[in-house]
């Protein structure tokens, strides 16, 4: 678990692009770097919170994949719309070419007044899929940062960042993709009026098999448990559930995991699939239900699915939203 933080991660070296692009993919510079590069093992806390108390029952959360967020602020009206207290957000960019170089956490929570936690998944080492190249005035990536944020109305307390088990797989999968990293979930500490709980976002691997997510998921609730004992936890975000050749989210063993550890999961309807085609995705027929919340100790009322289609009818991403209406804690 990384609990180191500042109020602007640092920019990634430009030589640091260079060696590693030149380098043959090598594991080994890859390990260097992501134990040695600060944006790899800090977490950013900034932005500022609309309210200084603890937030009363009950709230919402929203979660919310928003691909790379190519609109911040089309996307911050879009989550304002839901009244949401607490944002999980995944597939955040920060100095990509693709998204004019903006750093798009700090534009949704400025925008939303939250405060926020953001970390890096992977330093994006290219300028993305042929669909992303289309998007980019820049040749360059300013800072080349990927990953995952939360944020609250209230104060965050105790952030952190714990990187997922993971294969590096991206040193290899995706010509286009070449990446420094692994998945991660960051989270943090939110006073109620009863008490904390843990509110975590998190983005599973896409490129690989439930197992393997299962794996993921059951180190983040072991790291969790310790770091955490006892008290009630929320998990969100885009779990990448079915997200593989032949793939049923149904069949997922992190689920029934995660129940036997006294999870409830929430995705609302439970038939209606969370992904669309968008500007960068462009696949009209494939659909899949892949954005879910994870509870234990808390009482959840309901969730529901939000278009992420903007009033023009343009899609802000290719994952729809996702809320869950939190009532109180549950007694033991």
């Amino acid at each position: 678990m990384i609990t180191r933080t500042t109020d602007r991660l640092e920019a990634v070296p430009q030589d640091v692009f260079r060696d590693f692009a030149t380098s043959g993919r090598s594991r080994d510079l890859h390990e260097n770097f992501l134990h040695a590069l600060p944006a790899l093992n800090e977490v950013e806390v900034a932005g500022a919170p609309s309210a200084s108390g603890p937030l009363a029952f009950p709230f919402t959360v929203a979660a919310w994949n928003l691909e790379r967020c190519l609109f911040p602020d089309a996307s911050a009206a879009h989550i304002a719309a839901t009244s949401a207290s607490v944002v999980l957000l995944s597939e955040m960019d920060d100095g990509m070419a693709r998204t004019a170089q903006r750093n798009t956490t700090a534009d949704v929570a400025r925008e939303l007044s939250m405060h926020y936690a953001y970390g890096v998944e992977f330093i994006e080492l290219g300028l993305g899929s042929e669909t992303e190249r289309e998007l980019c005035a820049d040749d360059f990536n300013a800072r080349g940062l990927h990953g995952n944020a939360l944020m609250s109305a209230t104060p965050l307390a105790k952030p952190f960042l714990i990187r997922l088990w993971g294969e590096r797989i991206w040193l290899s999968h995706d010509p286009d993709q070449l990446r420094i990293g692994e998945r991660c979930a960051v989270g943090a500490l939110i006073e109620t009026v009863y008490g904390p709980f843990v509110a975590v976002s998190v983005h599973l691997e896409s490129a690989t098999t439930a197992a393997y997510r299962e794996r993921q998921m059951k180190d983040l609730i072991d790291t969790l448990e310790t770091a955490f004992p006892a008290l009630p936890i929320l998990i969100g975000g885009d779990l990448n559930t079915g997200n593989h050749a032949g793939g049923d989210w149904e069949a997922e063993g992190l689920f029934a995991m995660s129940a036997e550890r006294g999870f409830i999961r929430h995705g609302g309807p439970i038939r209606q699939m969370t992904t669309r085609p968008s500007l960068i995705t462009r696949w009209p027929e494939r659909a899949m239900k892949l954005d879910w919340f994870l509870s234990r100790g808390l009482e959840i009322s309901t969730s529901a699915i939000v278009s992420s289609l903007d009033e023009d009818g343009r899609p802000l991403s290719d994952h729809d939203l996702i809320t869950c209406r939190v009532e109180g804690f549950t007694v033991a």
